[in-house]
């Protein structure tokens, strides 16, 4: 078995990374055998060397090698590029051809991006790494095939399959070993590393002086998170060596090739089962829950006029089980519908009662009334300018937009 610095000076890759190299180590040991695996890792880390290392360290290097990237093939013909077809199973089909697992006899087949594949060809896949076997598309004979698979995803397959988009039965199959490729952002010591190694063939591939970056540079782009990962650092270094004319690179000047992130540290906003976000949810929770106070107040003081009270100030009928600068959370909201159930009306008289029952029914629309007034003001105010008045209302412009359609303004 050869060493992994040995691999990795073959295959051209860099980094000392001991996460990466226990992943190597992983592929060079499982490459004797036929054992499927499955590579996961987000996109850009390199996934695409391991099943190279894997067929070049097999009994079946001397046989065919086939890459093949599922997320690029149409759902509509993939079976017949991945089984094969007869002349005539579809529009189109003028000869009859051989699918990559017939090509692929006895070599490695490497599923880029596995996890697009489509369900009814997830079943078919399943059957070839069951016993070999494969239909091809508009033929009714049973093929053999010997094939070693290896496949390769950036999706959470255990998300995948709780979705549906999955089958369980696959996921083991192809995921009898698993070799996990570390993101960039997690190997710091190797981003300068990669960075030299790409500045270095640019300045071959361009016939230019290699890019070299100060310490403070080389600093910047260690604690940089790369989300695009070694496809982006690549990117980056070939920016660098085609536009700047200095070939020493500061940190001033690294700093405009590198997207600024600060917004990616925000909360995410999620959506319920109703295709609702939380932000806005919240802000109407508050907007709903502050105009029911109001009418709570509105309700009391009638209450008191009929009675032939003194008339009191509103604040003393502010309900306060809801603070106004504070969005409630889905406990106090529970707690605080639960409370206004139980909490009792003021006695009133036979009359007063058949009041409050006409208040009742009418306070969806006093709430609907009330929310076109608040939209329709803020409108005004802002000179019809959705984007600020949205802002005022504490909701979102686009939960503004489906306001202002829906009450026709």
């Amino acid at each position: 078995m050869e060493s992994v610095q040995v691999v990795k000076q073959r295959f051209g890759i860099i980094g000392n990374d001991l996460q990466l190299n226990r992943s190597i180590e992983k592929a060079t040991r499982v490459a004797p055998t036929d054992i499927s695996v499955l590579v996961i890792g987000e996109s850009g880390v390199g996934k695409e060397s391991i099943p190279k290392i894997i067929h070049s360290l097999s009994l079946r290097k001397h046989n065919n090698y086939i890459a093949v990237n599922c997320g690029a093939i149409p759902e509509g013909t993939i079976d017949s590029e991945l089984f094969g077809h007869e002349k005539g199973a579809f529009t189109g089909a003028t000869n009859t051809r051989k699918g990559y697992f017939e090509v692929a006899d006895g070599g490695t087949i490497f599923l880029d991006e596995v996890g697009e594949l489509p369900l009814t060809t997830q079943v078919r896949l399943l059957r070839v790494l069951e016993n070999g076997e494969f239909i091809k598309v508009g033929s009714s004979e049973v093929q053999k095939t010997n094939v070693r698979i290896v496949a390769a995803t950036n999706v959470k397959m255990i998300e995948a399959i709780k979705k549906g988009t999955f089958r369980e039965d696959l996921y083991y199959r192809l995921s009898t070993i698993e070799i996990e490729l570390p993101p960039l952002r997690n190997r710091n010591t190797d981003i300068h590393l990669l960075f030299r190694k790409f500045a270095s063939d640019f300045a071959q591939k361009y016939k230019m002086p290699t890019v070299r970056l100060s310490d403070e540079a080389i600093e910047l782009l260690s604690r940089y998170h790369f989300p695009g990962n070694i496809r982006q650092l690549r990117n980056i270094a070939e920016q660098v060596s085609i536009i700047e004319e200095n070939r020493n690179i500061g940190i001033e000047t690294l700093q405009h090739y590198l997207p600024n992130l600060s917004k990616s540290s925000l909360p995410m906003i999620l959506e319920d089962s109703h295709g609702f976000q939380e932000d806005e949810k919240a802000n109407l929770l508050k907007l709903i829950y502050e105009l029911r106070s109001e009418l709570n107040d509105l309700k009391k003081v009638t209450f008191n006029i009929m009675q032939n009270k003194k008339s009191v100030e509103p604040d003393t009928f502010i309900d306060n089980t809801l603070p106004k600068t504070l969005v409630p959370s889905t406990t106090e909201t529970t707690n605080l519908i639960a409370y206004q159930k139980e909490t009792p009306l003021p006695p009133t008289t036979n009359d007063e009662y058949s009041y409050i029952e006409t208040i009742e029914e009418d306070e969806n629309l006093s709430l609907q009334d009330k929310e076109i007034e608040m939209i329709k003001k803020s409108l005004e105010k802002n000179n019809n300018k959705r984007k600020l008045a949205a802002k005022e209302l504490g909701i979102s412009e686009r939960t503004l937009y489906r306001k202002i359609k829906q009450y026709d303004l």
